[in-house]
């Protein structure tokens, strides 16, 4: 028996506690998030009201009947001259890495922005080590913009981010 397709939809409230749980596992194990400690359900709960309210997308990938990933599009920074670009995040379920479901998101929020009123994405992307994320953006328009080093400081050691930025119109 194969896994059915991912199903690629607006997260609801009731997908928030997978979202808490797939986040939770990179605040933990990984320097792919900053965050040291996991935010609660509350605060995606508020994350999920905010980002409707702003018409911004929050998309889940369901593979199975469950959430194995999640994406969605933020401010880039809170001062008004940058309302116009946003700052995407996708994180998947460990077991559903390396399938194809990070560049389905992808391709999915960004398709989502055409009917939003941002004009750019940006991409802040931690350096781990491994090229896997930058390639999946470059994969989907994305150009390298920077780098910033040693900015974050997490599980005894200093991380470089690497900026990425996509055109929307």
């Amino acid at each position: 028996m194969t896994a059915m397709e991912p199903v690629i939809r607006p997260a609801t409230p009731a997908d928030l506690g997978a979202v808490a749980e797939v986040y939770a596992h990179y605040v933990h194990h990984t320097v792919a998030t900053f965050d040291e400690i996991p935010p609660p359900l509350a605060a995606w709960r508020q994350r999920l009201d905010d980002l409707t309210a702003q018409g911004l997308p929050f998309l889940v990938a369901e593979v199975d009947g469950e959430v194995a990933g999640y994406a969605y599009v933020g401010a880039w920074r809170p001062k008004p001259a940058y309302r116009h670009t946003g700052e995407n995040s996708i994180y998947l379920a460990p077991a559903h890495t390396g399938r194809g479901l990070g560049g389905a998101l992808l391709a999915a929020l960004i398709d989502a922005c055409a009917e939003t009123h941002l004009r750019r994405l940006v991409a802040v992307i931690a350096d781990s080590g491994s090229d896997a994320s930058a390639a999946l953006h470059r994969r989907h328009g994305f150009t390298d913009a920077g780098r910033l080093t040693a900015v974050g400081h997490k599980h005894g050691r200093w991380i470089d981010t690497v900026l990425m930025q996509r055109a929307l119109a």
